[in-house]
């Protein structure tokens, strides 16, 4: 996962953009008064025990957004840019995203600032436990159910199920999803954010009238999601031009042999080296010549520094918050087609729903009913947001985040206002 420069808060940046959609949709005030801020947000002590036997503090948190439509649904990022109010944000937008795919969850977001690169497994499953016993409070799988993030996988779900259970008495494996398959995790849960993310450029490629054989790709970001969105752009025709992680970025202008590049990133942990390319510089492959960019890395790779560069005629954000506000701006006047993040990304929760109700249901489904699932729940999703940004003749962000905000301000309402 690559690590990019952060200009500016990106709780300020989501709530500048609710704020943009609040306006045109003339959101009442009560309304938003109630959904634009935290239900709830806990910040906890993290100390662990070494290897070397001394004991260290981590900073960590987690931040239930909203449990209007239901259960706080939200992943857990260890990175040493983790703070409360990224959380928060990120929190915001997954209530957005949850509700723009119309699953019946609400948002959260949780995350430890600490360098997992530099830690062994030992020490990130002591952390993973300590954590998870000092957010025991928020969490259950009526209440709160986390997720894989940015450093964290299967592994760290399965240490957090065992950790809630064993303060039951019973296995519960509805507290978390994207588990391993053999402790209730779903097929296809891995892929499901890339596959999730190829579904919406399909979309808006028929849009646009502009075929994907043959379309020209560059994907920042070679972890799990940009990695897979490669693949199956590579599968289906697309040239992947470029590609970097935190390592280096490579680039052939005939197309990367994507299936060869994913084998040597397992094998040495980076694409820098690929023999069947050359080496470019990171911001170069944000402004290259282009059909479709994908950013998949952190936040902010897009601002108003480098968008007026940008030279692709579409934009799949598959990362959350990659375009800050004023590059929005600028890219909007540069005709850039924008999948913004809370609709484009939605491929990993809806997958986590499906297997959150397969848990509830103690029924597994074959990966083939979860991938048709979740290409009708994305393709859906897509025409709700284009339908709105040409009715309304507002940006494709606002137009996704109206229809998160309306669903969520329709809930509020229906429910009614206590005490």
């Amino acid at each position: 996962m690559l690590t990019t420069k952060i200009k500016g808060n990106a709780y300020d940046v989501a709530i500048e953009n609710f704020d943009a959609a609040a306006d045109a949709m003339a959101l009442d005030s009560a309304t938003r008064e109630i959904i634009k801020y935290p239900e709830r947000v806990l910040a906890v002590s993290v100390p662990v025990r070494m290897d070397d036997g001394r004991i260290h503090h981590f900073d960590g948190y987690r931040v239930q957004y909203s449990s209007v439509r239901g259960p706080a649904k939200g992943g857990i990022r260890y990175h040493p840019q983790v703070t409360l109010d990224e959380v928060k944000a990120l929190a915001m937008w997954m209530t957005w995203k949850c509700a723009v795919v119309n699953i019946p969850f609400g948002g959260a977001k949780g995350g430890i600032a600490c360098d997992p690169k530099h830690m062994s497994q030992g020490e990130l499953e002591r952390m993973t436990r300590r954590y998870t016993s000092a957010i025991l409070p928020l969490i259950g799988p009526d209440q709160d159910i986390p997720a894989p993030d940015v450093y964290t996988n299967a592994q760290t779900m399965a240490w957090i199920m065992d950790t809630y259970s064993a303060t039951k008495g019973y296995a519960v494996p509805g507290v978390v999803t994207g588990k391993p398959i053999c402790l209730g995790g779903s097929l296809g849960r891995n892929e499901a954010t890339g596959r999730g993310v190829f579904y919406a450029i399909q979309s808006a490629c028929e849009h646009l009238h502009m075929g994907l054989k043959g379309a020209t790709v560059a994907v920042q970001g070679f972890g799990n999601v940009g990695s897979i969105t490669a693949q199956m752009l590579h599968e289906a025709g697309a040239k992947v031009i470029a590609v970097s992680d935190s390592t280096g970025c490579v680039y052939n202008p005939h197309g990367l042999d994507i299936p060869a590049l994913m084998h040597l990133k397992a094998l040495t942990g980076r694409v820098e080296g690929f023999p069947e390319a050359e080496s470019i510089a990171h911001d170069e492959l944000l402004t290259m010549t282009c059909d479709i960019l994908v950013p998949a890395a952190l936040e902010n790779a897009i601002d108003e520094d480098n968008a007026s560069a940008v030279r692709a005629r579409m934009i799949a954000e598959a990362a959350n918050g990659p375009v800050t506000p004023a590059a929005d701006k600028v890219l909007e006047s540069m005709g850039v087609f924008q999948i913004p993040d809370i609709l484009c990304n939605a491929g990993g929760v809806t997958v986590s729903y499906f297997e959150w109700v397969q848990n509830e249901q103690h029924l597994f489904w074959e990966s083939q009913d979860v991938y048709s699932r979740l290409e009708r729940v994305m393709k859906t999703a897509f025409r709700d947001v284009l339908n709105l940004h040409e009715e309304r003749n507002v940006p494709m962000r606002i137009a996704a985040n109206m229809l998160g905000i309306g669903r969520v301000a329709e809930a509020v309402r229906l429910r009614g206002f206590c005490p």
